[in-house]
């Protein structure tokens, strides 16, 4: 048993076994995250549940660290909160769910141990497009429903601009012609992209303004496959509610759809067609729940927040020359294949970018700097 996850009576009271009687499966998650002690699926006779450790003392880099500010996007607690307050399950109704909470331990050492059911169902990773557009339809509904009324002290505020803001890595070689020249960029990265990913980093305050201004919701903040699960149509189960806070309308949309394809869940050729149809289901979600706001600004929340990858497209041209690591340091990715697919993936988050600097000005908004 490994020693974080130690916990012998938690185990006798989840599992009504002993603990060396218990296996322990290590999950993959975000080694990096100072947040996360680890995460497990932890099986005793004829029972399972994943265990979950949070802490505060976890040696990280800078970028992940974890914060004692509740407002901060990497709250240390936060996931505990919201599990406890039963907020992650304020979409049921709308057929999103959390996985029920067993158990929310405070351990001696300062950590808190969640003790979670096993979710059910088939991973995001492998769903058909028409699932995912499904899942687009049932978020608009459950964040046309909700709204904006939660503001508990320990939601996440502005996770946009923090989290973005942190990620730095590589920043100078968008303007560095050598690092444009390398093989895998020179093969991958569509014509004009530079200059589209240049403009965008050089736009950058000005995205994060246009989306801290338009009208908010409860977010999750870290929508992509991997933190899906679903039985079949109508019902899904939301995994990971750490960074959950303040968002704009569009925001987890505009999450959910390019991670599909930067981590290889969805081809990139099929971006363009899901991104609309999601679109659609989005907005149809939102008008059932009753949400009669202006549908612009929803579609300037999602194309403006293309901002959240201006990190990107820096970060792969530093690492160009690295072995592609999976998620979770599960294996590795054929450099070829990441580099061909985020490539054509960004070209489209460039058209999103371009598509908000022409709508921006119409709801009011000032012109971005770039003039385009």
């Amino acid at each position: 048993m490994p020693e974080v996850a130690a916990a012998h009576a938690e185990v006798r009271e989840i599992l009504g076994v002993p603990a060396e009687k218990a296996v322990f499966e290590p999950l993959t998650h975000n080694p990096s995250n100072g947040v996360t002690a680890g995460v497990w699926r932890v099986t005793g006779g004829d029972r399972s549940a994943v265990l979950k450790v949070l802490t505060r003392t976890k040696e990280t880099g800078v970028a992940w660290s974890a914060s004692n500010d509740p407002r901060h996007w990497n709250f240390w607690r936060r996931e505990a909160y919201v599990y406890r307050s039963g907020l992650a399950q304020v979409w049921q109704r709308h057929g999103i769910r959390a996985p029920r909470l067993l158990e929310c331990a405070e351990r001696p050492d300062g950590d808190v141990a969640l003790w979670l059911e096993e979710a059910p169902g088939e991973p995001a990773t492998t769903w058909s497009l028409t699932r995912h557009i499904d899942h687009a339809h049932r978020l608009g509904a459950a964040q046309g429903a909700v709204g904006a009324g939660e503001d508990a002290p320990w939601l996440s505020q502005g996770f946009l601009r923090d989290y973005t803001s942190g990620k730095t890595t590589g920043q100078a070689l968008l303007d560095d012609d050598e690092a444009w020249q390398h093989p895998l960029i020179r093969r991958h990265f569509p014509p004009g992209l530079r200059e589209d990913m240049v403009r965008l980093h050089h736009d950058r305050e000005w995205f994060l303004t246009v989306m801290e201004s338009l009208p908010r919701t409860l977010c999750h903040l870290d929508q992509w496959p991997a933190n899906v699960r679903s039985d079949g149509p109508g019902d899904g189960v939301l995994l990971d509610w750490a960074f959950t806070g303040d968002g704009a309308l569009g925001e987890d949309l505009g999450n959910y759809l390019p991670d599909c394809v930067f981590d290889l869940f969805v081809p990139a050729a099929d971006l363009p067609g899901l991104a609309k149809a999601a679109y659609d289901a989005y907005v149809h979600g939102l008008r059932e729940s009753g949400w009669r706001g202006d549908e612009h600004l929803v579609r300037l929340g999602v194309c403006a927040s293309a901002v959240k990858y201006d990190w990107l497209t820096a970060l792969m041209l530093a690492r160009a020359d690295e072995e592609q690591v999976a998620y979770g340091g599960q294996g590795t990715v054929p450099a070829e294949l990441r580099y061909r697919e985020r490539g054509l993936a960004l070209a489209y988050l460039a058209e999103w970018a371009a598509e908000a600097r022409l709508l921006a000005p119409r709801l009011g908004f000032p012109e971005a700097p770039s003039g385009r």
